[in-house]
């Protein structure tokens, strides 16, 4: 996996045209244009999954989570043609989180080709809504009030590697703790939460800036209008994260969401448990509780009809994007490179946001199905090391 020579050809998802990448210790040292045909086969900057909680059984917020799970998780995700990621440590106690945080900046420190597809680390709670619903499966006895000292324990034990933090404001402290955390070059991002208009004004003003899986952590029965849903797709100022994993939003609300935010401020992620990739059955998140994953690929709180998380890649959210919301395939891969890579704040050499000479080279291959959405991945390279090929395998 050495970053050496490289070429890599296909069609450009940016314009279509046949584009040869030629790729020396790790940057894009030069691209061409080619006559003629390219084939089925499509080049993207490599796609970015900035919510993701594990994967092929690997489980990061796992009580016994290692630096391995991260390595492994990361490694399963190149195969879905994930270059780039934020491990997701999710409600739980705070030594049990500064656990967690340690073993994801260990696992960077190990291998510096995960520290490179490890774009940041993204906290999704605690302080989040304690009502059900909106708290969605996070534990209600690990539920507390923003904490701007547990925030910088935490910080300190990821080795500075924290880029997102999801968090309801509808707690007093809120608004002092997203502008200490926005200082810090933290993304704020509202999710899982019960707020009010004013409270979610609020905190768009305190410099929250993303809304963590929108339309999905929510009441079941909610007012018509308004809602916090209503508000955070109106917005103009908060980008949001969006499952399109077939299972959360029905194809009406797709198109919708992607029409109410407009294809610049929407992001795709996957949100996926460690279940995805395994097969069919009951298995057991870190809390105890037991989920059930069906052979539709949808997860449940067993016993239950309400989702438990998601269990499919994001390319299958990138096809859906194409077949429920209307967009192009284009449109669709910015939603899981250029958005998202804006919205951390990434280098624009970084290999997210474009394929250009001089920049980082971070690239996702894959073949779309004859049908125009199904996707497959082919090759992911990160910094110029070909970290997964289908075609060799």
């Amino acid at each position: 996996m050495s970053a050496g020579e490289l070429v890599v050809e296909g069609r450009s998802t940016e314009d279509g045209r046949p584009i040869r990448i030629r790729i020396v210790d790790g940057l894009i040292a030069a691209i061409e244009r080619p006559d003629g045909e390219a084939g089925s086969r499509w080049v993207s900057p490599g796609w970015l999954d900035i919510q993701v909680n594990g994967f092929d059984g690997n489980d990061p917020n796992a009580a016994d989570a290692g630096p391995g799970a991260t390595a492994a998780m990361v490694r399963s995700l190149w195969r879905g043609g994930v270059a780039g990621s934020c491990p997701t440590i999710c409600t739980e106690s705070e030594a049990h989180i500064l656990r967690s945080l340690r073993a994801v900046a260990d696992a960077c420190d190990a291998d510096p080709v995960i520290a490179e597809s490890v774009v940041g680390i993204h906290v999704e709670g605690p302080h989040i809504a304690t009502e059900d619903g909106p708290r969605g499966a996070h534990p209600l006895r690990y539920v507390r009030p923003p904490d701007i000292e547990e925030y910088r324990r935490w910080q300190d034990a990821a080795g500075g590697r924290i880029r997102i933090i999801t968090l309801s404001p509808e707690y007093d402290e809120s608004r002092a703790y997203i502008e200490a955390i926005v200082a810090d070059g933290v993304v704020a991002s509202i999710g899982h939460t019960a707020a009010t208009s004013d409270q979610i004004r609020a905190a768009v003003d305190a410099g929250a800036t993303w809304s963590t899986h929108l339309g999905n952590g929510a009441h079941a029965t909610i007012r018509r209008h308004p809602n916090y849903i209503w508000d955070q797709l109106a917005e103009d100022r908060l980008s949001a994260g969006f499952i399109f994993d077939g299972q959360h939003l029905p194809p009406a609300v797709m198109k919708s969401v992607i029409r109410a935010k407009g294809v610049e401020r929407s992001v795709l992620v996957s949100d996926a448990l460690f279940v995805a990739g395994l097969a069919p059955g009951v298995y057991h998140l870190p809390d105890g509780a037991a989920v059930e994953l069906q052979a539709s690929g949808r997860l449940e709180l067993h016993g239950t009809p309400y989702l438990a998380g998601a269990a499919a890649p994001l390319s299958v959210g990138v096809g859906n994007a194409m077949r429920h919301a209307g967009v192009t395939l284009s449109e669709a891969v910015r939603l899981v490179t250029a958005n998202p890579s804006r919205l951390l704040g990434l280098p624009e050499g970084a290999g997210h946001e474009g394929m250009r000479v001089g920049s980082r080279a971070t690239l996702t291959v894959f073949d779309v199905a004859a049908n125009g959405f199904d996707i497959t991945v082919a090759r992911t390279i990160v910094a110029g090391r070909l970290v997964h090929d289908a075609d060799a395998a």
